[in-house]
């Protein structure tokens, strides 16, 4: 009569770490259950060290929930200033005429004086990223083609790459405070530290985008006797121009919030102006400067998913022109929360 197994023997052997028998399928049975109980391990382990850094980053930065909830009535004081209620026909509503009194005192988009347009924050902010993102242009498109090790041989090639990293590792707020020796706290150098930003993203997107080409195209124009520039150009280029003009218009929606964090900072616009009112505690002003600074994202943000949608291979996309997308936006989501709620 067989004794039988101990407590320990039967947990061992849980975790597969018991012997239970010498056939193929009882092996691989005790394989399964160690790979099983290492997951278990490391998930254990990566839970207790994210939950110690957690821990750890609040300590550091001084985190009370008691401070948060002494200050809840004078942030109750505060939203009254972002949003300043009033009555529309006996409606209580918020001032929105608050708002545009201020964008038209502080000329935060535009004016006409003497017969002459004077662009206001919202276009210098423009301005500042659509000027940096094509001065950074040609510089991306030359260290995203030189990067790539289908034109330049390793370990050559590395330097372009090396470059690149060195520049996307310094943020563009601080290429900002480095430049300003050379232009002065102006939207230029706005400009400049968005075109060397610029030059670090998309530089790196637009090698990733050569990097997985096909070689067919590249050996036939080769094979015609085309010089190395004619095999870059129409051999490589050629098969990524679409991503290159997706990517394009992705980096230029992002370099518009770019240059909003850059005015705070001196590069003038829309950011420039949202430090002043904070400044002063202006809150109405603040939100007002917010709002333009949503819709100006918002803009950009869906006429470049506009471009980027026309750019793609499968007809069945919708092309809808970017006027359809601003009238039909509202009844796009309304149908996307709908379908959602569905699933």
């Amino acid at each position: 009569m067989s004794t039988p197994p101990s407590k320990g023997d039967s947990l061992a052997a849980y975790f597969g770490y018991a012997e239970i028998g010498d056939s193929p399928a009882e092996r691989k049975l005790q394989e399964m259950k160690r790979r099983k109980t290492r997951r278990r391990l490391w998930t254990l382990a990566g839970v207790i060290a994210t939950g110690t850094l957690f821990y750890a980053s609040l300590l550091l930065i001084e985190f009370n929930v008691a401070e948060l909830i002494g200050q809840l009535d004078q942030f109750y004081e505060a939203l009254l200033e972002y949003f300043p209620p009033t009555t529309y026909f006996g409606i209580p509503f918020v001032d929105v005429g608050a708002y545009v009194d201020f964008m038209i005192a502080e000329n935060l988009i535009l004016t006409v004086e003497n017969g002459q347009i004077v662009w206001g924050a919202m276009f210098v902010t423009m301005a500042v990223a659509f000027a940096g993102t094509v001065l950074g242009l040609p510089l991306a498109l030359f260290f995203g083609v030189m990067s790539s090790e289908r034109v330049i041989p390793y370990p050559f090639n590395f330097v372009f790459r090396a470059t690149m990293s060195l520049i996307r590792a310094i943020p563009g707020l601080v290429w900002f405070l480095i430049l300003i020796p050379l232009a002065g706290v102006t939207p230029f150098t706005g400009a400049l530290a968005i075109m060397v930003d610029t030059t670090g993203y998309l530089g790196r997107l637009f090698t990733d985008e050569l990097e997985e080409i096909e070689d067919g195209p590249i050996e036939g124009i080769r094979s015609t006797g085309a010089s190395r520039s004619q095999v870059v150009s129409f051999g490589m280029l050629s098969q990524v121009f679409r991503q290159f003009i997706a990517w394009i218009a992705f980096d230029l929606e992002h370099n518009v919030r770019a240059a909003i964090g850059l005015g705070i900072i001196g590069a003038g616009g829309l950011g420039l102006e949202l430090y002043i009112q904070r400044q002063t505690f202006h809150y109405t002003e603040m939100m007002a400067c917010i709002i333009l600074i949503f819709l100006l994202a918002g803009s950009v943000e869906l006429i470049s998913q506009r471009v980027r949608s026309a750019l793609r291979d499968d007809d069945t996309v919708e092309k809808s022109g970017v006027l359809e997308a601003f009238v039909n936006a509202p009844r796009n989501i309304l149908a996307s929360t709908m379908g959602r709620r569905g699933r």
